[in-house]
């Protein structure tokens, strides 16, 4: 691509929350042409096109062959990403995927090491990243601004979305909270966990220890048995030895209180900054590094090897529960961009 031209994209999936966000994201932006939408039926297609001005398809491979895009951006239910990102892999375009990766870790080996295999730019949308709060977060603990880190927290519980899997709230929600934990405390090397399927959802709620390879704990609450609707339905503590960080609902408020002070340092959105204060708008930060790091031939900022550590880590804590044990957890190969 050259630096002058638009770079083309073709969103799969048009679904009513990420379907639309990521036809959303690129229509809004002026380096963008969203050229096609694929959805599941004529009509869903055509109606999604329409809205963004974008050419509607129901056949990924035709779109494929006659769009030629740039980037696919792949946003289909959660239980079904596995066939059309092989295919976009194995057709050779470059792709970004939500979360959850897979469900199965040999299909995440088989997409990463096909999509490696063509030297393929392979992103995946952990957008709680771009979080305001979590950026500050990263950088005061780049800064040893907590010291030397105790222990973390990361509490998330909502409704339960479509997906039939008796662990889709550890696999496709939770995923989150597993990547930003290693992303801010390092490397999670052991996990223990409680799980209750008392709601008749499948383990819908869930309790996990873990242990970090720099020594710290954590925990890790999930659940699809409370409410988005609740205040702090999301809550984020990191606890070191000379202060504490909590972050409150992904994007709304971020503090930091020294270790002894009754004073502390907060962020939160003022009255004119929509654009941090809004959940959807990390996406719109990450998609502005991803076309930077594409453009540039660089690799993108999360690269899909971080689903597979997040699922890897899923399926541990899902062994720890059903064998009453700890269990340990390898070490994946790097997740950070290279």
């Amino acid at each position: 691509m050259k630096n002058e031209q638009r770079t083309r994209v073709a969103v799969v999936g048009t679904g009513p929350w990420w379907g639309r966000e990521h036809a959303r994201v690129y229509a809004e932006r002026p380096d963008v042409e969203l050229c096609a939408v694929v959805g599941s039926t004529p009509e869903r297609a055509a109606a999604r096109a329409h809205q963004f001005g974008a050419n509607p398809y129901v056949d990924l491979n035709e779109m494929l062959e006659r769009e030629q895009p740039d980037l696919v951006s792949i946003c289909l239910a959660n239980e079904a990403h596995f066939e059309p990102t092989l295919k976009v892999i194995r057709a050779g375009f470059p792709l970004l995927v939500e979360k959850p990766l897979v469900f199965d870790l040999e299909e995440a080996d088989i997409l990463l090491g096909e999509a490696e295999a063509r030297s393929l730019f392979f992103a995946i949308n952990f957008n709680h990243r771009y979080a305001t709060p979590v950026a500050m977060a990263a950088e005061a603990v780049g800064a040893g601004d907590l010291g030397e880190l105790v222990f973390a927290t990361w509490r998330f519980g909502g409704e339960p979305g479509t997906s039939a899997h008796p662990h889709a709230n550890l696999i496709e929600t939770q995923c989150h909270g597993l990547d930003l934990l290693e992303h801010l405390c390092g490397p999670i090397d052991s996990v223990t966990a409680q799980m209750t399927d008392k709601t008749g959802r499948g383990y819908s709620t869930l309790v996990a220890a873990l242990h970090f390879a720099n020594g710290a704990v954590g925990s890790l609450v999930g659940s699809y048995d409370s409410s988005y609707a609740y205040p702090d339905t999301h809550l984020l503590e990191l606890n070191g030895t000379s202060g504490r960080i909590l972050i409150q609902d992904t994007v709304q408020r971020y503090s930091f209180t020294q270790a002894g002070s009754e004073v502390s340092s907060v962020w939160q959105a003022g009255y004119f900054n929509d654009v941090d204060r809004q959940f959807h708008r990390t996406f719109d930060k990450h998609i502005d590094q991803l076309l930077q790091a594409l453009q540039e031939q660089r690799p993108p900022p999360i690269h899909a090897r971080a689903g597979r550590r997040a699922l890897t880590l899923a399926l541990a804590i899902i062994d720890s529960f059903e064998t009453g044990t700890r269990v340990d957890v390898p070490p994946d190969a790097d997740t950070s961009p290279s």
